[in-house]
């Protein structure tokens, strides 16, 4: 079997390398990100991918960045036929683009040049698409702007989170990974060029950009709490406190004009707060300090949160 260089890191890559091993390929290294901090006492956790090489007994190879001469030289007498790579974490350098014959395959989670960058999941359930896919890519030095070797659609569920299609398109990115490179790697497949007019960006997402701008439409708002579930979570803040809103769904009756933009009102039984163009019903929230709970649970024991405007940490209430 032909000989290959894994490049990735977090859950998404792992269904990938599963499946070149399952499928009997020479995985002579994986290359994931250095363990990071991780949880309260920030201990140093590996990377999902790095447990599964382990339990493999694979070497790995652990750089802070592909730049210096002698990481390019260990990978380089490694003498892979290809390198598969799946949400690696460092755009690649041509010195390293040019070691194996075969070139470097791309697993990426949009049906490019759709959302290219680091976060075309959330990018597409924000926007409201209704399908996205994965992409086999043969690596350029560009940002996912390589030539495409192989796409396959899938449609995005209503009730959608970043996790769950996520999870979703890591299966299905093995599945077409494994049914892809043979045929590439027995010359049957003739990469296709990208339409450069049809690109969008996806830039990795920051933990700023969870915060919700109650001016904008509930419609918007409520795939924003999908999208930037499970990180960084979408969140407002309460009383000086952020409180992040988990689940949510436009309220489609809600209008009220007494209510100011972001104010919490009850309507029908529901928590619902205002935003620019109509309301979004709060279905499971947590404070912070506190634990989840559904938002109906969370007006119980906090009463004055009826008549509370949402904003940054200097909000009034409104009677």
């Amino acid at each position: 079997m032909p000989s290959v260089i894994f490049m990735g890191t977090p859950e998404f890559a792992v269904p990938s390398l599963q499946a070149l091993l399952k499928a009997g390929y020479e995985v002579v290294a994986v290359v994931t990100q250095p363990d990071a901090p991780a949880g309260r006492g920030q201990a140093l956790r590996p990377s999902p991918v790095k447990v599964l090489a382990l339990q493999h007994g694979l070497t790995v190879l652990q750089p802070e960045t592909l730049k210096p001469p002698e990481v390019v030289q260990q990978l380089r007498a490694l003498s892979p036929d290809v390198i598969v790579v799946a949400a690696f974490g460092q755009i690649l350098r041509p010195d390293v683009l040019e070691i194996p014959p075969h070139g470097c395959v791309n697993v990426h989670a949009s049906l490019l040049p759709r959302w290219r960058g680091a976060s075309p999941v959330s990018a597409a359930i924000a926007a409201g698409d209704t399908v996205t896919g994965v992409t086999l890519m043969l690596m350029d030095a560009g940002l996912d702007s390589g030539p495409i070797l192989a796409q396959r659609a899938e449609p995005i569920r209503p009730e959608d989170t970043t996790g769950t299609l996520t999870a979703r398109l890591a299966e299905l990115g093995a599945q077409l990974l494994i049914e892809t490179l043979p045929l590439w790697l027995g010359g049957a497949i003739a990469p296709q060029p990208q339409d450069a007019s049809l690109v969008t960006l996806a830039p990795r997402l920051k933990k700023e950009q969870g915060q919700i701008d109650w001016s904008r439409p509930a419609g918007a708002l409520e795939r924003h709490v999908r999208a930037m579930s499970p990180w960084p979570s979408a969140f407002t803040f309460w009383e000086g406190q952020q409180l992040k809103v988990l689940r949510a769904a436009v309220c489609e009756h809600f209008a009220d004009p007494a209510v100011p933009i972001g104010g919490v009102t009850v309507d029908r039984g529901a928590v619902v707060v205002r935003c620019g163009e109509g309301g979004l019903r709060l279905l499971e929230v947590h404070l912070e300090g506190r634990r989840p709970m559904p938002a109906e649970v969370f007006l119980h024991g906090h009463p004055a949160f009826a008549r509370a405007v949402l904003g940054d940490a200097r909000e009034v209430r409104h009677e």
